[in-house]
């Protein structure tokens, strides 16, 4: 399956109409191996209009396509999710497939560690979970490289 294929499923499979901006987007907010802010998105895409942007994550936002971060920098950061991904869907009460983030103190980089799972915390009864925010905070291996730690 080539990138554009790969790029349009993902789209479809969220009920998202794939146009020519949105794959633009996309296939911008998938070149890096870490969550983007919406300022790294818009250097990206210098020649895009921000408004532009900033509407495409919040459509990609409210169908699911990508989640939101609160890795305590002041500014969301945003990760695409697995195409098997359901976070934050209606009647995902469970929040299974929340997982946690590594956000690096020296560099700012945040990255999904969708193998760790957000744990269950018991609360008080009628109490109600509406969101989770899971980040641990540190160096990365590149940072820790860098400072001259093993």
């Amino acid at each position: 399956m080539t990138d554009e294929a790969k790029y349009l499923t993902k789209l479809e499979q969220r009920g998202i109409k794939p146009t020519a901006m949105r794959l633009l987007i996309l296939r911008a907010m998938l070149a890096g191996d870490a969550a983007f802010s919406l300022q790294s998105l818009e250097d990206a895409l210098h020649t895009v209009d921000k408004s532009t942007i900033y509407r495409t994550i919040t459509l990609f936002l409210t169908h699911h396509l990508i989640h939101a971060i609160d890795d305590g920098s002041g500014t969301f950061k945003y990760a695409v999710c697995s195409n098997d991904c359901h976070c934050g869907e209606e009647g995902n009460e469970a929040l299974g497939d929340l997982h946690a983030h590594f956000s690096c103190e020296r560099c700012g980089r945040t990255v999904c560690l969708t193998s760790i799972q957000v744990p269950v915390v018991a609360l008080p009864e009628h109490c109600e979970v509406h969101s989770v925010n899971y980040v641990l905070k540190g160096l990365c291996a590149e940072c820790m490289t860098k400072s001259g730690k093993p």
